[in-house]
């Protein structure tokens, strides 16, 4: 099927008051994919999962779910979409079982077909299933909450910032989940702040800033849009004056030896930067590199848009 998993097209959303929360937004989120969607504090990127979910009404637009207009089929929506939101929200005394069990109920998947158990042994909380919710970590509880946005089976995973206050092993195991769902045919949308994150599971990024979508392409398409490169060249002798070049965009010294230095790849390459500093009298003992990432590309794109 080529039909978008989600479809979204002119949507905007002003507050009582004024504050325009989302302004024309247009994207689609292809099928089978893992989607991000980026963008500063305050972007617009809650208000958009909020309407999907039915929680927020918009203002203008529209937006489907698997082929179902949120308004027109908004039951065929809802059941199409798993939404794991950024708070932590479910009955302290319930244990992870009952919740799901409950959950299934909710969405009327009849008792035979409910699947707590498979679930909690997905996301690691077998051992837990019978204790009390709230004597979970703030990891495991973030891990039931995605079990929870799955009792139903949606074909699309919505995740708002899933990984906050997690540390580094339990994000990993979360993240080894939603590939496993991505590979069952599981469609995943997700908003991190971690963007080496983002740089590394998705397929497609949007950005939103102000309300506007200001870009969205492959991950590879953006990061090919990093244009800066830095090199750190440690030297033969102290530092008293940093060198001085045309080609060199940004020049600091780190420690007494050590020059990282950032240039235009596009304009430049290595090896001319490296001539130039041997150009002021230094000898080269050891070079390192590192290529512009993702975290780069948003922060020109936010800042450009900011201008």
């Amino acid at each position: 099927m080529t039909e978008a998993a989600i479809s979204i097209a002119n949507l905007s959303k002003t507050y009582k008051g004024g504050k325009q929360a989302l302004d024309d937004v247009s994207f689609d989120v292809p099928r089978g994919t893992i989607f991000g969607l980026l963008g500063p504090n305050g972007a617009g990127k809650s208000t958009l999962i909020n309407i999907l979910a039915g929680l927020v009404n918009k203002t203008g637009g529209t937006a489907s779910i698997w082929g179902f207009d949120i308004d027109q089929h908004p039951r065929n929506a809802k059941a199409s979409i798993g939404i794991v939101n950024q708070e932590i929200l479910f009955d302290p005394f319930f244990s992870p079982f009952e919740t799901l069990e409950i959950q299934g109920g909710l969405y009327g998947v009849p008792k035979a077909k409910r699947r707590s158990m498979e679930l909690l042994r997905a996301v690691h909380l077998e051992d837990k299933a019978n204790a009390y919710a709230r004597t979970l970590s703030g990891g495991m509880k973030r891990r039931l909450m995605v079990a929870k946005a799955m009792v139903h089976s949606p074909p699309v995973l919505v995740l708002d910032e899933p990984t906050a206050g997690v540390d580094i092993e339990l994000r990993q195991q979360l993240w080894a989940y939603v590939r496993s769902l991505n590979e069952a045919g599981v469609t995943v949308v997700l908003t991190t702040h971690y963007l080496e994150e983002a740089e590394e599971l998705c397929d497609r990024i949007a950005i939103i800033n102000h309300g506007k979508v200001i870009a969205n392409e492959p991950t590879r398409d953006l990061l090919a849009k990093a244009t800066e490169k830095m090199v750190e060249v440690t030297v033969d002798r102290d530092v008293a004056v940093t060198p001085a070049n045309a080609c060199f965009q940004k020049i600091e010294l780190k420690g007494t030896r050590t020059l990282a230095i950032t240039y235009a790849k596009d304009k430049v390459n290595a090896g001319e930067v490296l001539a130039a500093v041997q150009a002021d009298g230094f000898g080269i003992v050891d070079v390192s590199t590192r290529e512009a990432d993702l975290e780069d590309v948003f922060l020109n794109l936010t800042r450009a848009a900011n201008a």
